[in-house]
């Protein structure tokens, strides 16, 4: 079988293309399948995770206002679906093009809609005027329109079904991409955190609370490991808390799966998420996590209490608290770690491409 992925781009570190490298590779490699990658404006050099070289890509170049932009994407669109004729057609995008998908193409090859975020996710803090809730919910119903052309529409968690609320949708997780069976000791000074440097994934907030929780224990050490971003200084932001002793900034790196064994727990604050590919990593690793339970993916991972705890969301005051007793119990530290050990083994890769695998096989079918 024949498969077209249409992603913007996979030339980064984010989870997106790290999810895509695992599927893809698993499907050429296990299941045979052929899998054409298209991405925009060399969306896919250099690449930064590894892809099988059996992976065909192709790119489109995307350019001008945004009517040029959309005509140009709408006939390099067709011209590229012609020439590679896919059996299937998986979109993971959540920019607005990819709710034109099933107008530009009207479903002559069957569609899938993959999403990785939250339905609500902003990329930076919107003013709340009557203009941006009017063009905030124009928005939203184009998305909801769109998503219904859609043979299947997939999300990653059950929380976000509730979100959209759209009757052909159903939950594939994302896989883990490593079976380890190592396990953190838990015994490092060390928390860890993983992801961009942007708005949504909420850094700023997990700085003011380590300010709070370093003053009580100093020689704790938070290690963010991510794609660093002139718009959004965190290291500015640590120098103004005075917590840049306490706080290590790294680039991304691929062998992240050897610092999670560094470390004692995970913390999570993010505004939105889809999913959350951070918290299984983690989890797999053998640590307990914290995260705000923002809409709408660790709810969907993690389990209060048991694995890790999951604080109200901007609950500042009780996220503190939750890193203060992992930090100053062990015992309890350890027993939630190896929860969080058992926990990842939901997302074992073999039981989650072989629903893939279902649903390409009964959507081509049908």
């Amino acid at each position: 079988m024949k498969l077209l992925y249409i992603v913007p781009n996979i030339n980064n570190e984010g989870g997106v293309a790290r999810v895509l490298s695992i599927k893809a590779n698993y499907l050429v490699e296990k299941l045979g399948y052929e899998v054409h990658i298209l991405t925009q404006n060399e969306g896919f050099s250099p690449l930064f995770y590894s892809f099988n070289s059996n992976i065909i890509f192709h790119d489109m170049i995307l350019k001008g206002n945004v009517f040029q932009f959309f005509n140009s994407f709408a006939k390099a669109l067709k011209s590229k679906i012609k020439t590679i004729q896919p059996d299937v057609i998986i979109v993971c995008d959540n920019g607005l093009k990819a709710y034109s998908i099933p107008f530009i193409l009207k479903n002559k090859t069957p569609l899938i809609l993959e999403i990785h975020s939250s339905k609500f996710i902003e990329e930076r803090e919107s003013k709340k005027n009557i203009l941006t809730k009017v063009a905030s919910n124009c928005i939203h119903l184009f998305k909801r329109i769109g998503i219904k052309k859609y043979d299947r529409f997939v999300v990653e968690t059950s929380g976000s079904i509730s979100e959209w609320n759209i009757n052909n949708t159903i939950v594939i997780p994302n896989p883990l991409w490593f079976a380890s069976e190592k396990s953190s000791d838990l015994e490092s000074k060390k928390v860890i955190a993983v992801g961009r440097h942007t708005y949504e994934k909420g850094f700023d907030r997990m700085l003011q609370i380590w300010k709070k929780v370093v003053a009580k224990h100093p020689d704790w050490i938070l290690e963010i490991y991510g794609k660093s971003n002139e718009n959004i200084d965190l290291r500015l932001l640590a120098e103004n808390l005075n917590v840049s002793n306490n706080v290590v900034f790294h680039e991304p790196i691929q062998n992240i799966d050897e610092k999670y064994l560094e470390a004692s727990f995970y913390l999570m604050t993010s505004r939105f998420e889809g999913f959350g590919m951070v918290l299984i990593e983690a989890m797999a690793s053998g640590l307990p996590c914290v995260a705000y339970d923002c809409p709408c993916g660790p709810r969907g991972v993690l389990s209060q209490n048991e694995d890790s705890f999951l604080i109200e969301n901007r609950n500042e005051t009780e996220y503190i608290k939750a890193v203060e007793t992992l930090i100053e119990n062990a015992t309890l530290r350890k027993e939630m770690g190896k929860k969080a050990k058992l926990s990842s083994e939901k997302y074992n890769i073999d039981e989650i491409m072989q629903t893939w695998n279902q649903l390409f096989i009964g959507i081509k079918k049908s």
